[in-house]
């Protein structure tokens, strides 16, 4: 899910990028105000700033970064897209590329690009942001890994498969926490998946369910989760006899916890695909014993 930063001021002057790992709070309206009536207020503010200071002065910059923040909130994708860009024009003027603020707004506009379904426009951002983000911060730190990520999502999603799997790759060796890297290895194997590259999606897979099984127990939700996608892999490799056995496994762990609603319904998922697979394998009678 995307989170637009906004830009804050501290008399005249911008403070800096807030936490990664404290996201920002959001503009908030006074009691009443409508998110309509706080996107007015904004338009009116960078207006103000605009004909007081000019359209590249650090608070018009903020002003803008700050509507289109508003606009992306309320859906109006176009107007933050169109406000995200003039904002970062007049940033990287100002500022230069490299500047914390710079790097901001090119995040919001890159988190835009992706929500309004322009994958190919958000991997630009994402690469600069990552270029920026090694040179200021380094190639492991949280930041510059994040932006990777971002980037390798993107691409894949842009149909840039084997540029998706090595950012996945490099970002699977820079990130320090344990429980991020899984998360990275289940987007590596989903482009994996997507480049026809079946065998290393699965031993990506098995050693995520390897790892969640031992951490959260084979009946966790984001265990099954990733026990049933194993299945569906082998699926769409055309290995039978092992989508049978991963999906049987998964239904199984899956109705001994069906008390939970979310694990009830991947239950019903996984029943169709169990199904579909003996179905695949000559196995009919079985496949219709659970339907």
């Amino acid at each position: 899910m995307a989170i637009w930063r906004n830009l804050m001021r501290k008399g005249a002057v911008m403070t800096g990028r807030p936490e990664a790992s404290a996201p920002p709070t959001p503009a908030s309206a006074p009691p009443g105000h409508t998110p309509g009536q706080r996107a007015a207020s904004l338009e009116r503010t960078l207006d103000d700033h605009v004909q007081r200071f000019g359209s590249d002065d650090p608070r018009s910059i903020a002003a803008r970064n700050n509507l289109a923040s508003k606009y992306a909130q309320i859906g109006r994708r176009a107007a933050a897209i169109a406000q995200f860009e003039l904002a970062l024009q007049d940033a990287i003027q100002v500022f230069g590329e490299d500047h914390p603020q710079t790097d901001v707004i090119r995040e919001n506009l890159a988190w835009c690009y992706g929500d309004a379904s322009r994958p190919a426009d958000a991997a630009a951002q994402w690469e600069a942001l990552l270029r920026s983000r090694t040179e200021r911060l380094g190639p492991v730190a949280h930041d510059t890994v994040e932006a990777r990520t971002r980037l390798a999502s993107a691409l894949r999603r842009s149909g840039e498969y084997e540029a998706s799997v090595a950012h996945y790759q490099r970002a699977i060796e820079d990130a320090a926490d344990p429980v991020e890297r899984e998360k990275l290895r289940v987007g590596l194997s989903t482009a994996l998946n997507a480049a026809g590259r079946y065998e290393e999606s699965v031993r990506n897979l098995r050693l995520v369910l390897a790892q969640r099984s031992r951490r959260l127990g084979p009946r966790h939700h984001d265990t099954l989760v990733i026990h049933h996608r194993l299945g569906r892999v082998y699926a769409q490799a055309g290995m039978h006899a092992e989508a049978i056995d991963a999906l049987r496994d998964a239904y199984r762990h899956g109705l001994a916890a069906v008390g939970d609603p979310e694990i009830r319904m991947l239950t019903f998922k996984m029943r169709r695909d169990l199904a579909g697979a003996f179905s695949a394998a000559g196995r009919h009678r079985e496949a219709a014993s659970l339907f």
